[in-house]
């Protein structure tokens, strides 16, 4: 029988409605795991898997799930490999971002033995839409959990109290934390090295986790941050944030190359847009934002001049945007002449304006191309190969789990901390306690969500010293935020990791 959520069910009293939400997450928890089986190429042969899928309960923090009423169902798909000592392998947690993003991407995308195969270059394909065999998996080196945060995927929360809770930074930490011991306790893994694997948002609460795993006695081996955005004032415009002005603008150049609009040296090649626009920032830019109506009518036309070389947008419009160019106004100026829009998430793409030109944010042309694919495929693939025949709606992006979202710290301590959430501080802290704890980072420069220049800068900020940051790698991909869609980079960051695992 298929599952049917609360909030389908007849309107009622409000004590009706949170009685259909408790029984609901009941009944996910009751549901037995679905099982199945595969084999994958990878390395020099065929690897053999089991695959399970299974909701595992969040109880209220410091109770453990015994003995505790759920306050949450979370799903979890972990491929095991087939034939291996369970206590010699490595396990790897993996989960998306938004924050209201399941895991599908990196599930179907790049770590999973199975992916939902698009064109290279950021358009949509035709449908209709299926996986295939990912020889570039990681299987190879971990046992792979794939893990649906509250209120994504089909996991919901139990109560009003547990969604509140769970929908801010911090709830959402103590959750998957949660969640992991409760999958290293049943599966009896305890035994195993730990890895942690985030993408987007799931960089802000890898980060986090990686330090409340330490306090929970969690010595955890690896982080593997995929576009970061541990720290939101380096990626939000906001007033008064000149921050992000000065970090996107080398991934602006990159992409404003990609897209014909450069000329004279910058226009020569993508890393010579890159180095251009790095050094522009570091001797120039940095300097002009925070001179702001100080600076000279002489220097002031030299910065203008020179933003405009780097971002092919006009002098006109760079002087009127005060030297300050904002993500949306690359977005709907940079290819406004030819009544293009330029992606967000995969700034290679484009896709068509309104005949009348409006500058009205409908839809990232980046995401689009991929987003129906994904969920299509991943809807074919739970219930045909998986067993899961959930009717339910699988929130593959929960809108409202973003507009939702609590982003104080401390909000759940009752004291609303001013500016922007970040999580640089707990990994900082993880990477000083845990002496083997070491750090992938992987950026897309064609990304303009968590550009790979702001990751630079985000990644140049922890508070360690500098033996211990040694600890921590960065490499590029000439694709977007979802890199692994090109099949060179999906193959490049299979290699980069074997490489950075070696280095142990």
């Amino acid at each position: 029988m298929s599952d049917t959520p609360a909030a389908n069910a007849p309107a009622g009293s409000d004590a009706d409605a949170a009685k259909r939400t408790k029984e609901h997450v009941e009944k996910l928890l009751a549901r037995p795991a679905a099982e199945s089986s595969g084999s994958v190429q990878a390395g020099s042969g065929r690897l053999e898997y089991t695959v399970s899928a299974a909701f595992l309960p969040v109880a209220a923090e410091g109770l453990g799930s015994a003995g505790a009423e759920p306050q949450a169902a979370v799903l979890t798909t972990a491929y095991l490999l087939k034939g291996a000592a369970p206590a010699e392998r490595a396990v790897c947690f993996a989960f998306n971002g938004g924050p209201g993003s399941a895991s599908v991407w990196l599930h179907l995308g790049a770590l999973g033995p199975k992916r939902v195969v698009v064109p290279d270059d950021g358009s949509m394909p035709l449908p209709p839409y299926g996986v295939e065999d990912n020889p570039h998996n990681w299987l190879e080196h971990f046992d792979l959990v794939f893990v649906d945060p509250p209120h994504t995927g089909w996991s919901c929360t139990a109560n009003d109290a547990a969604r509140k809770k769970m929908l801010s930074v911090d709830g959402d930490v103590e959750a998957l934390a949660e969640v992991i011991r409760v999958w290293l306790t049943r599966h009896r893994r305890w035994g195993s090295a730990v890895y942690l694997a985030g993408e987007s948002y799931g960089t802000t609460r890898g980060a986090a986790i990686a330090d409340k795993l330490q306090t929970l006695g969690v010595a955890l081996s690896g982080l593997i941050l995929v576009s970061c955005a541990m720290d939101l004032q380096s990626i939000v415009f906001a007033p008064a944030n000149d921050l992000p002005y000065a970090l996107f603008l080398p991934a602006f150049a990159n992409t404003a190359q990609y897209h014909g609009l450069l000329r004279g040296a910058p226009g020569a090649s993508p890393a010579a847009a890159r180095a251009a626009a790095e050094a522009f920032v570091q001797e120039d830019y940095v300097a002009a934002l925070q001179a702001g109506s100080r600076l000279g009518e002489k220097d002031r036309g030299r910065i203008a001049r020179r933003l405009s070389e780097l971002t092919g947008l006009s002098r006109a419009l760079v002087e009127e945007k005060n030297l300050r160019i904002s993500d949306q106004t690359f977005f709907f100026e940079a290819l406004r002449e030819h009544g293009l829009i330029v992606g967000r998430l995969e700034s290679r793409a484009t896709g068509p304006m309104a005949a009348s030109r409006t500058r009205d944010w409908e839809f990232d042309p980046g995401i689009e191309a991929i987003a129906a694919p994904y969920t299509m495929a991943a809807m074919a693939y739970f219930r045909d190969q998986l067993g899961l025949d959930i009717e339910a709606r699988y929130q593959v992006i929960n809108g409202e789990v973003n507009r939702g979202w609590v982003w104080s710290r401390d909000a759940a301590q009752g004291f609303d901390r001013m500016g922007f959430a970040s999580t640089s501080p707990d990994l900082a802290r993880a990477l000083r306690r845990n002496p083997h704890l070491k750090v992938l980072a992987a950026s897309g420069r064609y990304d303009l969500g968590t550009p790979y220049s702001a990751s630079d800068w985000s990644l140049a900020q922890l508070d360690a010293p500098a033996d211990v940051l040694q600890r921590v790698t960065h490499r590029y991909y000439d694709a977007g935020h979802m890199m692994y869609t090109r099949s060179q980079d999906l193959a490049q960051l299979k290699s980069d990791l074997a490489a950075w695992l070696s280095n142990a």
